[in-house]
Formats: C-alpha cells, sequence, structure tokens
C-alpha cells in the first residue's frame, strides 16, 4: 500500500478556489488523471489533471514560459495523447509527478497566477478513454452479488463451491469499451425464451447495468514470472467506474459452458478519471470478507498493507427519457462499497498472474458487479428485481425490469474518512438507444 505524505494533508487548499469547496469531487487531495479537448474541437486529445471543476492541461503547462525555466520535471510521458507510458514507468515516478502537481496547485504555490492558460472549465472538455485498454478481465469479486445471482437459479446451494477458494474472472472484450456519454445501443443476438421453442435472434429485453470498480494496471511483468502478492499493488496505477452492461437474455442462452460472450461483449463504459492508487491510500480498510483460513499461499499476506481493500461508496441510479422531460432527478437504485468486496486488489494481480500471465500497462480489471449485503445494496436489475419478477417504482408513473430505451444509468463513487479529505471519482454514464435492426429471423429456425 502506498504511505501517506504531504499530498494527503487535509489542511492543504489549492488556489482554484473550486477545489476547496466542500463535496467538490477534486479537492488537490485527489489530482486524478484524464484525456480530454475543447467541447467540439478537432485538436488532438491531451492528458490533464482534475482540480476543483477545472482541468489543468499538462501538454500546455509543460510548454508554458512559467514551467521551462523553472525546470518543472513533469515526465515527457505526460505529454501525450493516453496515459499508458506513464502508467508503465512506476511507482517512482507516479509519486514524484503528484508532488509536483500538489506543489503547482496548493495555496501559496510560487506557481499561482501564473499557469492561469493552462485551466480549462470541465464544462467545456470532451474526454476520451484515459489509456488504450489493452486486455480487459472482468472478475465476480463481490460475494453477495455471486450470491444473489445464485439464489435465482440454484436457491438451495446459490454459492458454487469454487467460489471462497478462487477469484472467478472471464476475459472480456476491450474494443467495446467506451467513454462515459457515449450511447448504449441495445443489442442484438439469440435468445431461447423456452426449452419448447427454438432459438431466435431478437434484439435484447432484458438490459442491465453492473456497477463495478475498474483497476487499471501501470508496470507490467514478464510472461511467466508471478506477481507476488506482497508486490501486487505496485504494479496498479489507478482505479475508475465501470459498467458492465449486460444482456441477460442473451446471457442466459449462451453462457453455458464457457460464460460470458454476446450478452457482455457489445459495451463497457469506463469513467473518464483516473484516481489513483496513491490518492485512496488513506481509504484502505483491513476488513475482508474472505476468511484467511481459506485462502491459498499465494493469495495471503501477513505483510502489513499489503492485501488491504478500498473504503469507496458506490452509487447508482436512473432517469428515465419521460423524468427527463418532466424535471424529475435520477432515482437512486442502489448504494454499495467496494469494501464489500470478497476478492481484495491484490489478490486479483496475484492471482492474474499466477500461472505466468503477463499484464501490460493499459490492462483492465472490473471488480464484477460491486453488491454489499443489504437488499438496497444492489448493483445490478437482475438482483434488484428477482430476475425481472418485481418491477421497482422509478417515478410516480413508471417501473422498471429491466432497462428500457431512453433510460440514462448514472454511477458515482467518492471515498470519505474522519480526518481526511473527501474525494471522487466523476461520473460513469450512459444512455439507451434502440436497437439496430434485428438479424433476419430466419437465421434464428
Amino acid at each position: 500500500m502506498t504511505l501517506l505524505n504531504e499530498t494527503h494533508d487535509p489542511n492543504s487548499m489549492s488556489w482554484v478556489e473550486s477545489a476547496n469547496e466542500q463535496g467538490n469531487p477534486f479537492p488537490l487531495q485527489n489530482l486524478p488523471y484524464a484525456v480530454f479537448r475543447r467541447k467540439g474541437s478537432d485538436e488532438p486529445f491531451r492528458i490533464g489533471v482534475g482540480i476543483g471543476d477545472k482541468i489543468l492541461d499538462l501538454t500546455t503547462l509543460g510548454q508554458s514560459g512559467v514551467a521551462r525555466p523553472t525546470q518543472l520535471d513533469i515526465p515527457e510521458s505526460l505529454y501525450a495523447s493516453t496515459l499508458n507510458r506513464f502508467m508503465a514507468e512506476g511507482n517512482i515516478i507516479w509519486t514524484r509527478t503528484r508532488k509536483i502537481l500538489f506543489e503547482v496547485l496548493r495555496q501559496g504555490s510560487p506557481y499561482e497566477g501564473k499557469v492561469l492558460d493552462c485551466l480549462i472549465d470541465q464544462s467545456k472538455a470532451e474526454y476520451g478513454l484515459p489509456a488504450t485498454i489493452m486486455d480487459y478481465t472482468d472478475f465476480y469479486a463481490s460475494i453477495d452479488h455471486a450470491t444473489n445471482i445464485g439464489k435465482l437459479f440454484r436457491p438451495d446451494n446459490p454459492l458454487m463451491p469454487n467460489y471462497e477458494w478462487v477469484p472467478i474472472a472471464y476475459h472480456g472484450r476491450s474494443s467495446s469499451i467506451v467513454v462515459s456519454g457515449e450511447p448504449i445501443v441495445r443489442p442484438n443476438g439469440q435468445i431461447r425464451p423456452s426449452i419448447d421453442t427454438p432459438p431466435y435472434v431478437s434484439a435484447c429485453k432484458k438490459l442491465d447495468y453492473e456497477m463495478e470498480v475498474g483497476l487499471l494496471v501501470g508496470t507490467g511483468n514478464q510472461q511467466n514470472v508471478p506477481i507476488p502478492i506482497d508486490e501486487a499493488e505496485r504494479h496498479l496505477f489507478g482505479i475508475c467506474l465501470l459498467n458492465d452492461w449486460s444482456a441477460r437474455d442473451i446471457q442466459a442462452w449462451e453462457y453455458q459452458p464457457l460464460g460470458p460472450f454476446l450478452g457482455k461483449n457489445f459495451a463497457t463504459t469506463l469513467s473518464p478519471w483516473i484516481v489513483t492508487m496513491e490518492a485512496i491510500a488513506p481509504f484502505r480498510t483491513s476488513e475482508k470478507r474472505a476468511g484467511d483460513r481459506t485462502l491459498l499461499p499465494y493469495l495471503n499476506s501477513e505483510k502489513e498493507g499489503a492485501n488491504l481493500g478500498i473504503d469507496m461508496y458506490l452509487d447508482v441510479s436512473i432517469q428515465s427519457s419521460k423524468m427527463k422531460e418532466e424535471g424529475l432527478p435520477p432515482k437512486c437504485l442502489g448504494l454499495s462499497n467496494f469494501k464489500y468486496s470478497y476478492w481484495t486488489p491484490a489478490q486479483m494481480v496475484a492471482h492474474h498472474t499466477v500461472n505466468g500471465c503477463n499484464l501490460r500497462a493499459g490492462d483492465l480489471f472490473g471488480s464484477g458487479t460491486m453488491s454489499g449485503p443489504g437488499a438496497d445494496q444492489t448493483g445490478a436489475l437482475i438482483e434488484l428485481t428477482q430476475g425481472g419478477k418485481l418491477p421497482i417504482q422509478i417515478s410516480n408513473t413508471e417501473n422498471r425490469s429491466f432497462l428500457e430505451d431512453g433510460d440514462t444509468v448514472f454511477m458515482t463513487a467518492w471515498c470519505e474518512r474522519d480526518g481526511y479529505r473527501a474525494i471522487g471519482f466523476g461520473g460513469c454514464n450512459g444512455t439507451i438507444m434502440s436497437a439496430a435492426d434485428p438479424v433476419d429471423r430466419k437465421y434464428g429456425g
């Protein structure tokens, strides 16, 4: 785990006034990274740092007359169009750069008032994916979610016997990962609602969200060289929000015996802001769901701080097109926490590489739907509505079993703890669009 330093001091303020406002997700103690450009422009995407309601443009900062004579030591990798090169440089560079940016933006800094041209309003920016996603692995790390789903199909034996021993995951599709705000087109696929009728091709009728945490790999490992759990977090750069959209009816027909395929690979939404592992250092937790006695040695550590969870609140809400027209706010569907994860980030890294698999900068892990133990802490509609059997009310006139066209799903997250400044993660949002023309039904028999 990254140690605390002066960049976590809750009393430090920024000369960017909005960063000091109570409730702003990007105080001086956060400093998340994103890839952006000015909205509506054709200029190249570049890397920026969030501070209050502004973005510090690192390319402009590096080219400024203020930075050059004072030898502001920002890595050249931050003048790129994605974060991959910077993420590959490792902890020493990440930590040094955070301290430089903290110094530039803190109240009383010699740079105060001199780099205003390097700031743009977040409201005037549009975002790209923060990194080129090399590979995407989606875990199944919430035991509450696994149990809730298991109860729908195996009421007497909901949890599979391997769950408490091995971090379960599947290999997702990186090419269809999109940044927050991109529309999500309802997918077509093969569906078989009943064993008494043959399957057919149709637009998905049971479209769902999955509220997840994304973890971005920084430094990789050589093939056939596993990462020990005590070193695992040195390979993680930061975290974000992730919505693993799921076509439940397509998934139900195809998933046996090999697991998710077309029910998952049509779209995954990623939030644009990456909060570094160093920024979340004050919000680590030793609360564990997995009992140490059941863990194999490569998943267990006796080193203090090597295998901690993250106390990170997760919120998901919905707003239908009718709610938008009527000026109604989004309806909260679930409030959970990443600390409920059965498997920690370090365990995910250790397990992913125990067979010799090589990770690369820009690899993405999804946590899996991060539900908590309470009925109001579910992270997917399939849980909340008991497989669609118990629709939930989202307004005075509307219910939902699954998502409908025009629905927007909003995900947010934050960390807070007494004695520290709360930090946020920005939003992870997507609106459902109607399906493209389905394949001719004759192909479905």
